[in-house]
């Protein structure tokens, strides 16, 4: 019995390293949490093979005359229209911010989302803006029914543009919705107020998800009358998240692999940036759009913790404090 013991011993260690090692390359790599039952970016091909699964909601946020002209079968539509809608309010003359509690849960309940449904949400880019404002809209309900603890929610790759252009089926037909009472407690730890920005420069890793040329001063934008970015926060544009296909013209997220370099070279250098080390990440841009897209590409899709949001953005910091120009403090 003794010798038995002895040789199993070694076989249940390597067993445990190979899982513990496992596990441990996952955190490294900021894999997705395990109990995500839907991916965070569905592709076509999948949302049409689920279109009538039970609890899934499609949700398209496109605009009211577009989703009556045509439509992707049994979806529901709640329009993110700028500056204000069921989805964004302006607080303090500041543009996109979070609704009041009780008129978020409100507009949920109406579409029938219950806190474990599974929320696909379908856009579109808007003519006459540029085409990423689109995809920052999705990423921004996202970003809003995950704040309202709604947490299989994900974006459908490529929006409405991408469905059409591969000749999945369209409907005019409005499907029936059973309401339900949406009620619960809204995870204010995602966002953090201007003071906490200030007090912490230098201690937390903040991001900059404008354009570069916004970021470094070349350009300025009508949100925010000052050249350059909040001291020390590091350039991460939010178009790049996002690749055109020549083909079609169609606009698709980056591979995974492309997406957890980009984020992870901005995080930890170069320029002689600390490495990241688990610390915390805030990411803010010019009113709060951009800003929910790598928010929602760092914790749903890489995995990343401590991700905060600055949903005053550049438009309330230049209000109180300096920009600077420089790329490295």
């Amino acid at each position: 019995m003794k010798e038995k013991i002895t040789l199993v011993l070694p076989v249940v260690i390597l067993i445990a390293s190979f899982f513990l090692g496992g596990y441990a390359h996952a955190k490294h790599k900021h894999a997705p949490p395990w109990a995500r039952t839907i991916k965070p970016i569905v592709s076509t091909d999948w949302l049409e093979k689920n279109l009538y699964r039970k609890n899934l909601v499609i949700l398209d946020i496109r605009s009211a005359d577009d989703y009556a002209v045509g439509h992707i079968p049994n979806s529901l539509n709640e329009p993110f229209i700028f500056p204000e809608c069921a989805w964004i309010t302006i607080r303090d003359g500041l543009f996109l911010e979070v609704p009041d509690e009780a008129d978020l849960f409100s507009t949920i309940g109406s579409l029938g989302i219950k806190h474990d449904s599974k929320v696909v949400i379908v856009t579109a880019p808007n003519p006459g803006e540029p085409p990423f404002y689109g995809f920052a809209n999705a990423t921004r309900v996202a970003l809003t029914l995950i704040y309202a603890r709604v947490k299989k929610v994900a974006v459908l790759d490529g929006g409405y543009p991408k469905w059409v252009e591969d000749g999945l089926p369209i409907t005019e037909d409005v499907p029936e919705v059973k309401p339900v009472t949406c009620w619960g407690k809204v995870n204010e730890a995602m966002f953090v107020p201007i003071e906490y920005v200030e007090e912490n420069i230098g201690e937390v890793v903040i991001l900059d998800a404008r354009d570069a040329n916004v970021y470094f001063g070349v350009f300025i934008e009508p949100f925010a009358d000052k050249y350059g970015h909040i001291p020390s926060a590091r350039s991460l544009p939010a178009p790049w998240i996002w690749d055109i296909n020549p083909d079609d013209g169609t606009y698709t997220y980056k591979d995974e692999g492309a997406l957890s370099k980009m984020a992870s070279r901005a995080i930890c250098g170069p320029c002689g940036y600390k490495g990241y080390g688990g610390q915390e990440i805030i990411v803010y841009c010019g009113v709060g759009g951009y800003a929910s897209s790598w928010w929602f590409v760092l914790t749903e899709v890489l995995g990343y913790k401590k991700v905060k949001v600055y949903d005053g953005s550049a438009q309330e910091w230049v209000i109180y404090n300096e920009m600077v120009p420089d790329r490295c403090d």
